[in-house]
C-alpha cells in the first residue's frame, strides 16, 4: 500500500488540478462556472508572476486533493494567506487528507508570520461547516461578498 504525501503543487499537476476544480463544482451545484483556461490556470500558478500556491494530496502519483491559497493584505491585520480551494476528490472524503491539506496551509501561513488564514464556504454546506469547526473556526456573518465580472 502507497504513503499517501502532501507536497507543493508542481507545473505538471495543473492538469489534474483543474479536473479537481471541475469536481469541486459540481459539488457545489456549478458545475459550469469553471470558465479558466488550463493554460490560464497553469500560467497563474507558475508562469513569471504567480498569483496562487497549492499544496497537494499525492497517492502515489494520483493527485486525490488539494488546498490553493494567495495572500489576502488586510489595511486592519496584515497579510493573511487567503484558502481558495479545499477540494479532496468524493472517493477519498473521510480520510483526514482534508485534515492534512488543510494544517498544511495554516502551517505555511503561520511560517511566513501571517495574522491568520480566511476562507469561505456555502451556507448549505454543512459537512464543510462540520469539517472547519473542529479547528475552531469562527464565523462572520456580518460581511457580504461582492464582486464584479468583467
Amino acid at each position: 500500500m502507497s504513503e499517501l504525501i502532501i507536497r507543493p503543487a508542481r507545473r505538471e499537476d495543473s492538469a489534474r488540478l483543474i479536473e479537481l476544480v471541475r469536481e469541486l463544482a459540481a459539488y457545489e451545484r456549478a458545475p459550469d462556472a469553471v470558465t479558466i483556461s488550463p493554460d490560464t490556470f497553469e500560467a497563474a500558478g507558475f508562469g513569471p508572476d504567480p498569483v496562487w500556491e497549492a499544496v497537494v494530496a499525492d497517492d502515489d502519483g494520483v493527485l486525490v486533493g488539494f488546498a490553493l491559497w494567495y495572500v489576502r493584505f488586510s489595511t486592519w491585520t496584515g497579510s493573511r494567506l487567503y484558502l481558495e480551494d479545499i477540494v479532496v476528490t468524493d472517493s477519498r472524503r473521510g480520510q483526514g487528507i482534508g485534515r492534512r491539506l488543510f494544517e498544511a496551509a495554516f502551517a505555511e501561513a503561520r511560517c511566513r508570520g501571517y495574522t491568520g488564514m480566511t476562507w469561505q464556504m456555502l451556507d448549505w454546506n454543512e459537512p464543510a461547516r462540520n469539517f472547519y469547526d473542529r479547528f475552531g473556526t469562527r464565523y462572520d456573518g456580518a460581511w457580504v461578498n461582492c464582486h464584479i465580472d468583467l
